[in-house]
């Protein structure tokens, strides 16, 4: 068993290595932090959007702005929108859940307005349904996924596809660079 522990955090590190290796994601991770922080200087806010884990990691990455990371600090304005489960089981019982995050979207997104879409398979269709609806609102579409990419691929601004096809690896590296994000931003918007 100990080696299967030993290789399952390998290829964690390994993972993570292909990330600080790839200068397109390297640039990426930085052009989404400056787009985060121009963001909340002009008074918009950060919505995140993900299903099962990616959910969870929204939610985290969420808090890590509307709460605080390292710096005690006004609140950031950012939410997960899977966090209302009388308005997710509503929608997703009268119109399906594939439209749970798009017509929240519609009713909550202002132009400048940042969505974190949250897919490792990058083809969840609630997420594509939601970044179409940003975009038309003129929203500014960023998403984290696996490899490829999926069909979020095109539909996005920015795009973080970490060099893995593994979930559990995938999911890792999104809290990974989300983490960096949030530390950047924090630290450029409350410098001391």
């Amino acid at each position: 068993m100990q080696q299967r522990i030993s290789e399952i955090i390998k290829a964690s590190i390994t993972t993570k290595q292909r990330i600080l290796d790839n200068p397109v994601l390297m640039m990426m991770i930085e052009e989404v932090t400056n787009v985060m922080v121009t963001a909340f200087r002009n008074g918009n806010k950060v919505l995140f959007c993900g299903n099962g884990g990616s959910a969870a990691d929204a939610q985290h990455l969420a808090a890590e702005f509307s709460g605080r990371f390292y710096t005690d600090r006004d609140p950031l304005p950012s939410e997960a929108l899977h966090c209302n489960s009388s308005y997710m089981t509503a929608v997703a019982n009268d119109y399906g859940y594939d439209v749970v995050y798009s017509r929240m979207i519609k009713g909550m997104g202002k132009p400048g307005d940042v969505l974190v879409g949250l897919s490792t398979s990058g083809n969840s269709v609630n997420i594509i349904n939601a970044m179409v609806e940003a975009k038309k609102i003129g929203m500014i579409n960023v998403v984290f996924s696996g490899e490829g990419g999926g069909k979020l691929r095109t539909m996005c601004d920015y795009l973080i596809n970490v060099p893995s096809n593994d979930t559990p690896r995938i999911q890792e590296s999104h809290i990974m660079v989300g983490h960096i994000i949030c530390e950047l931003v924090e630290s450029e918007l409350f410098k001391k």
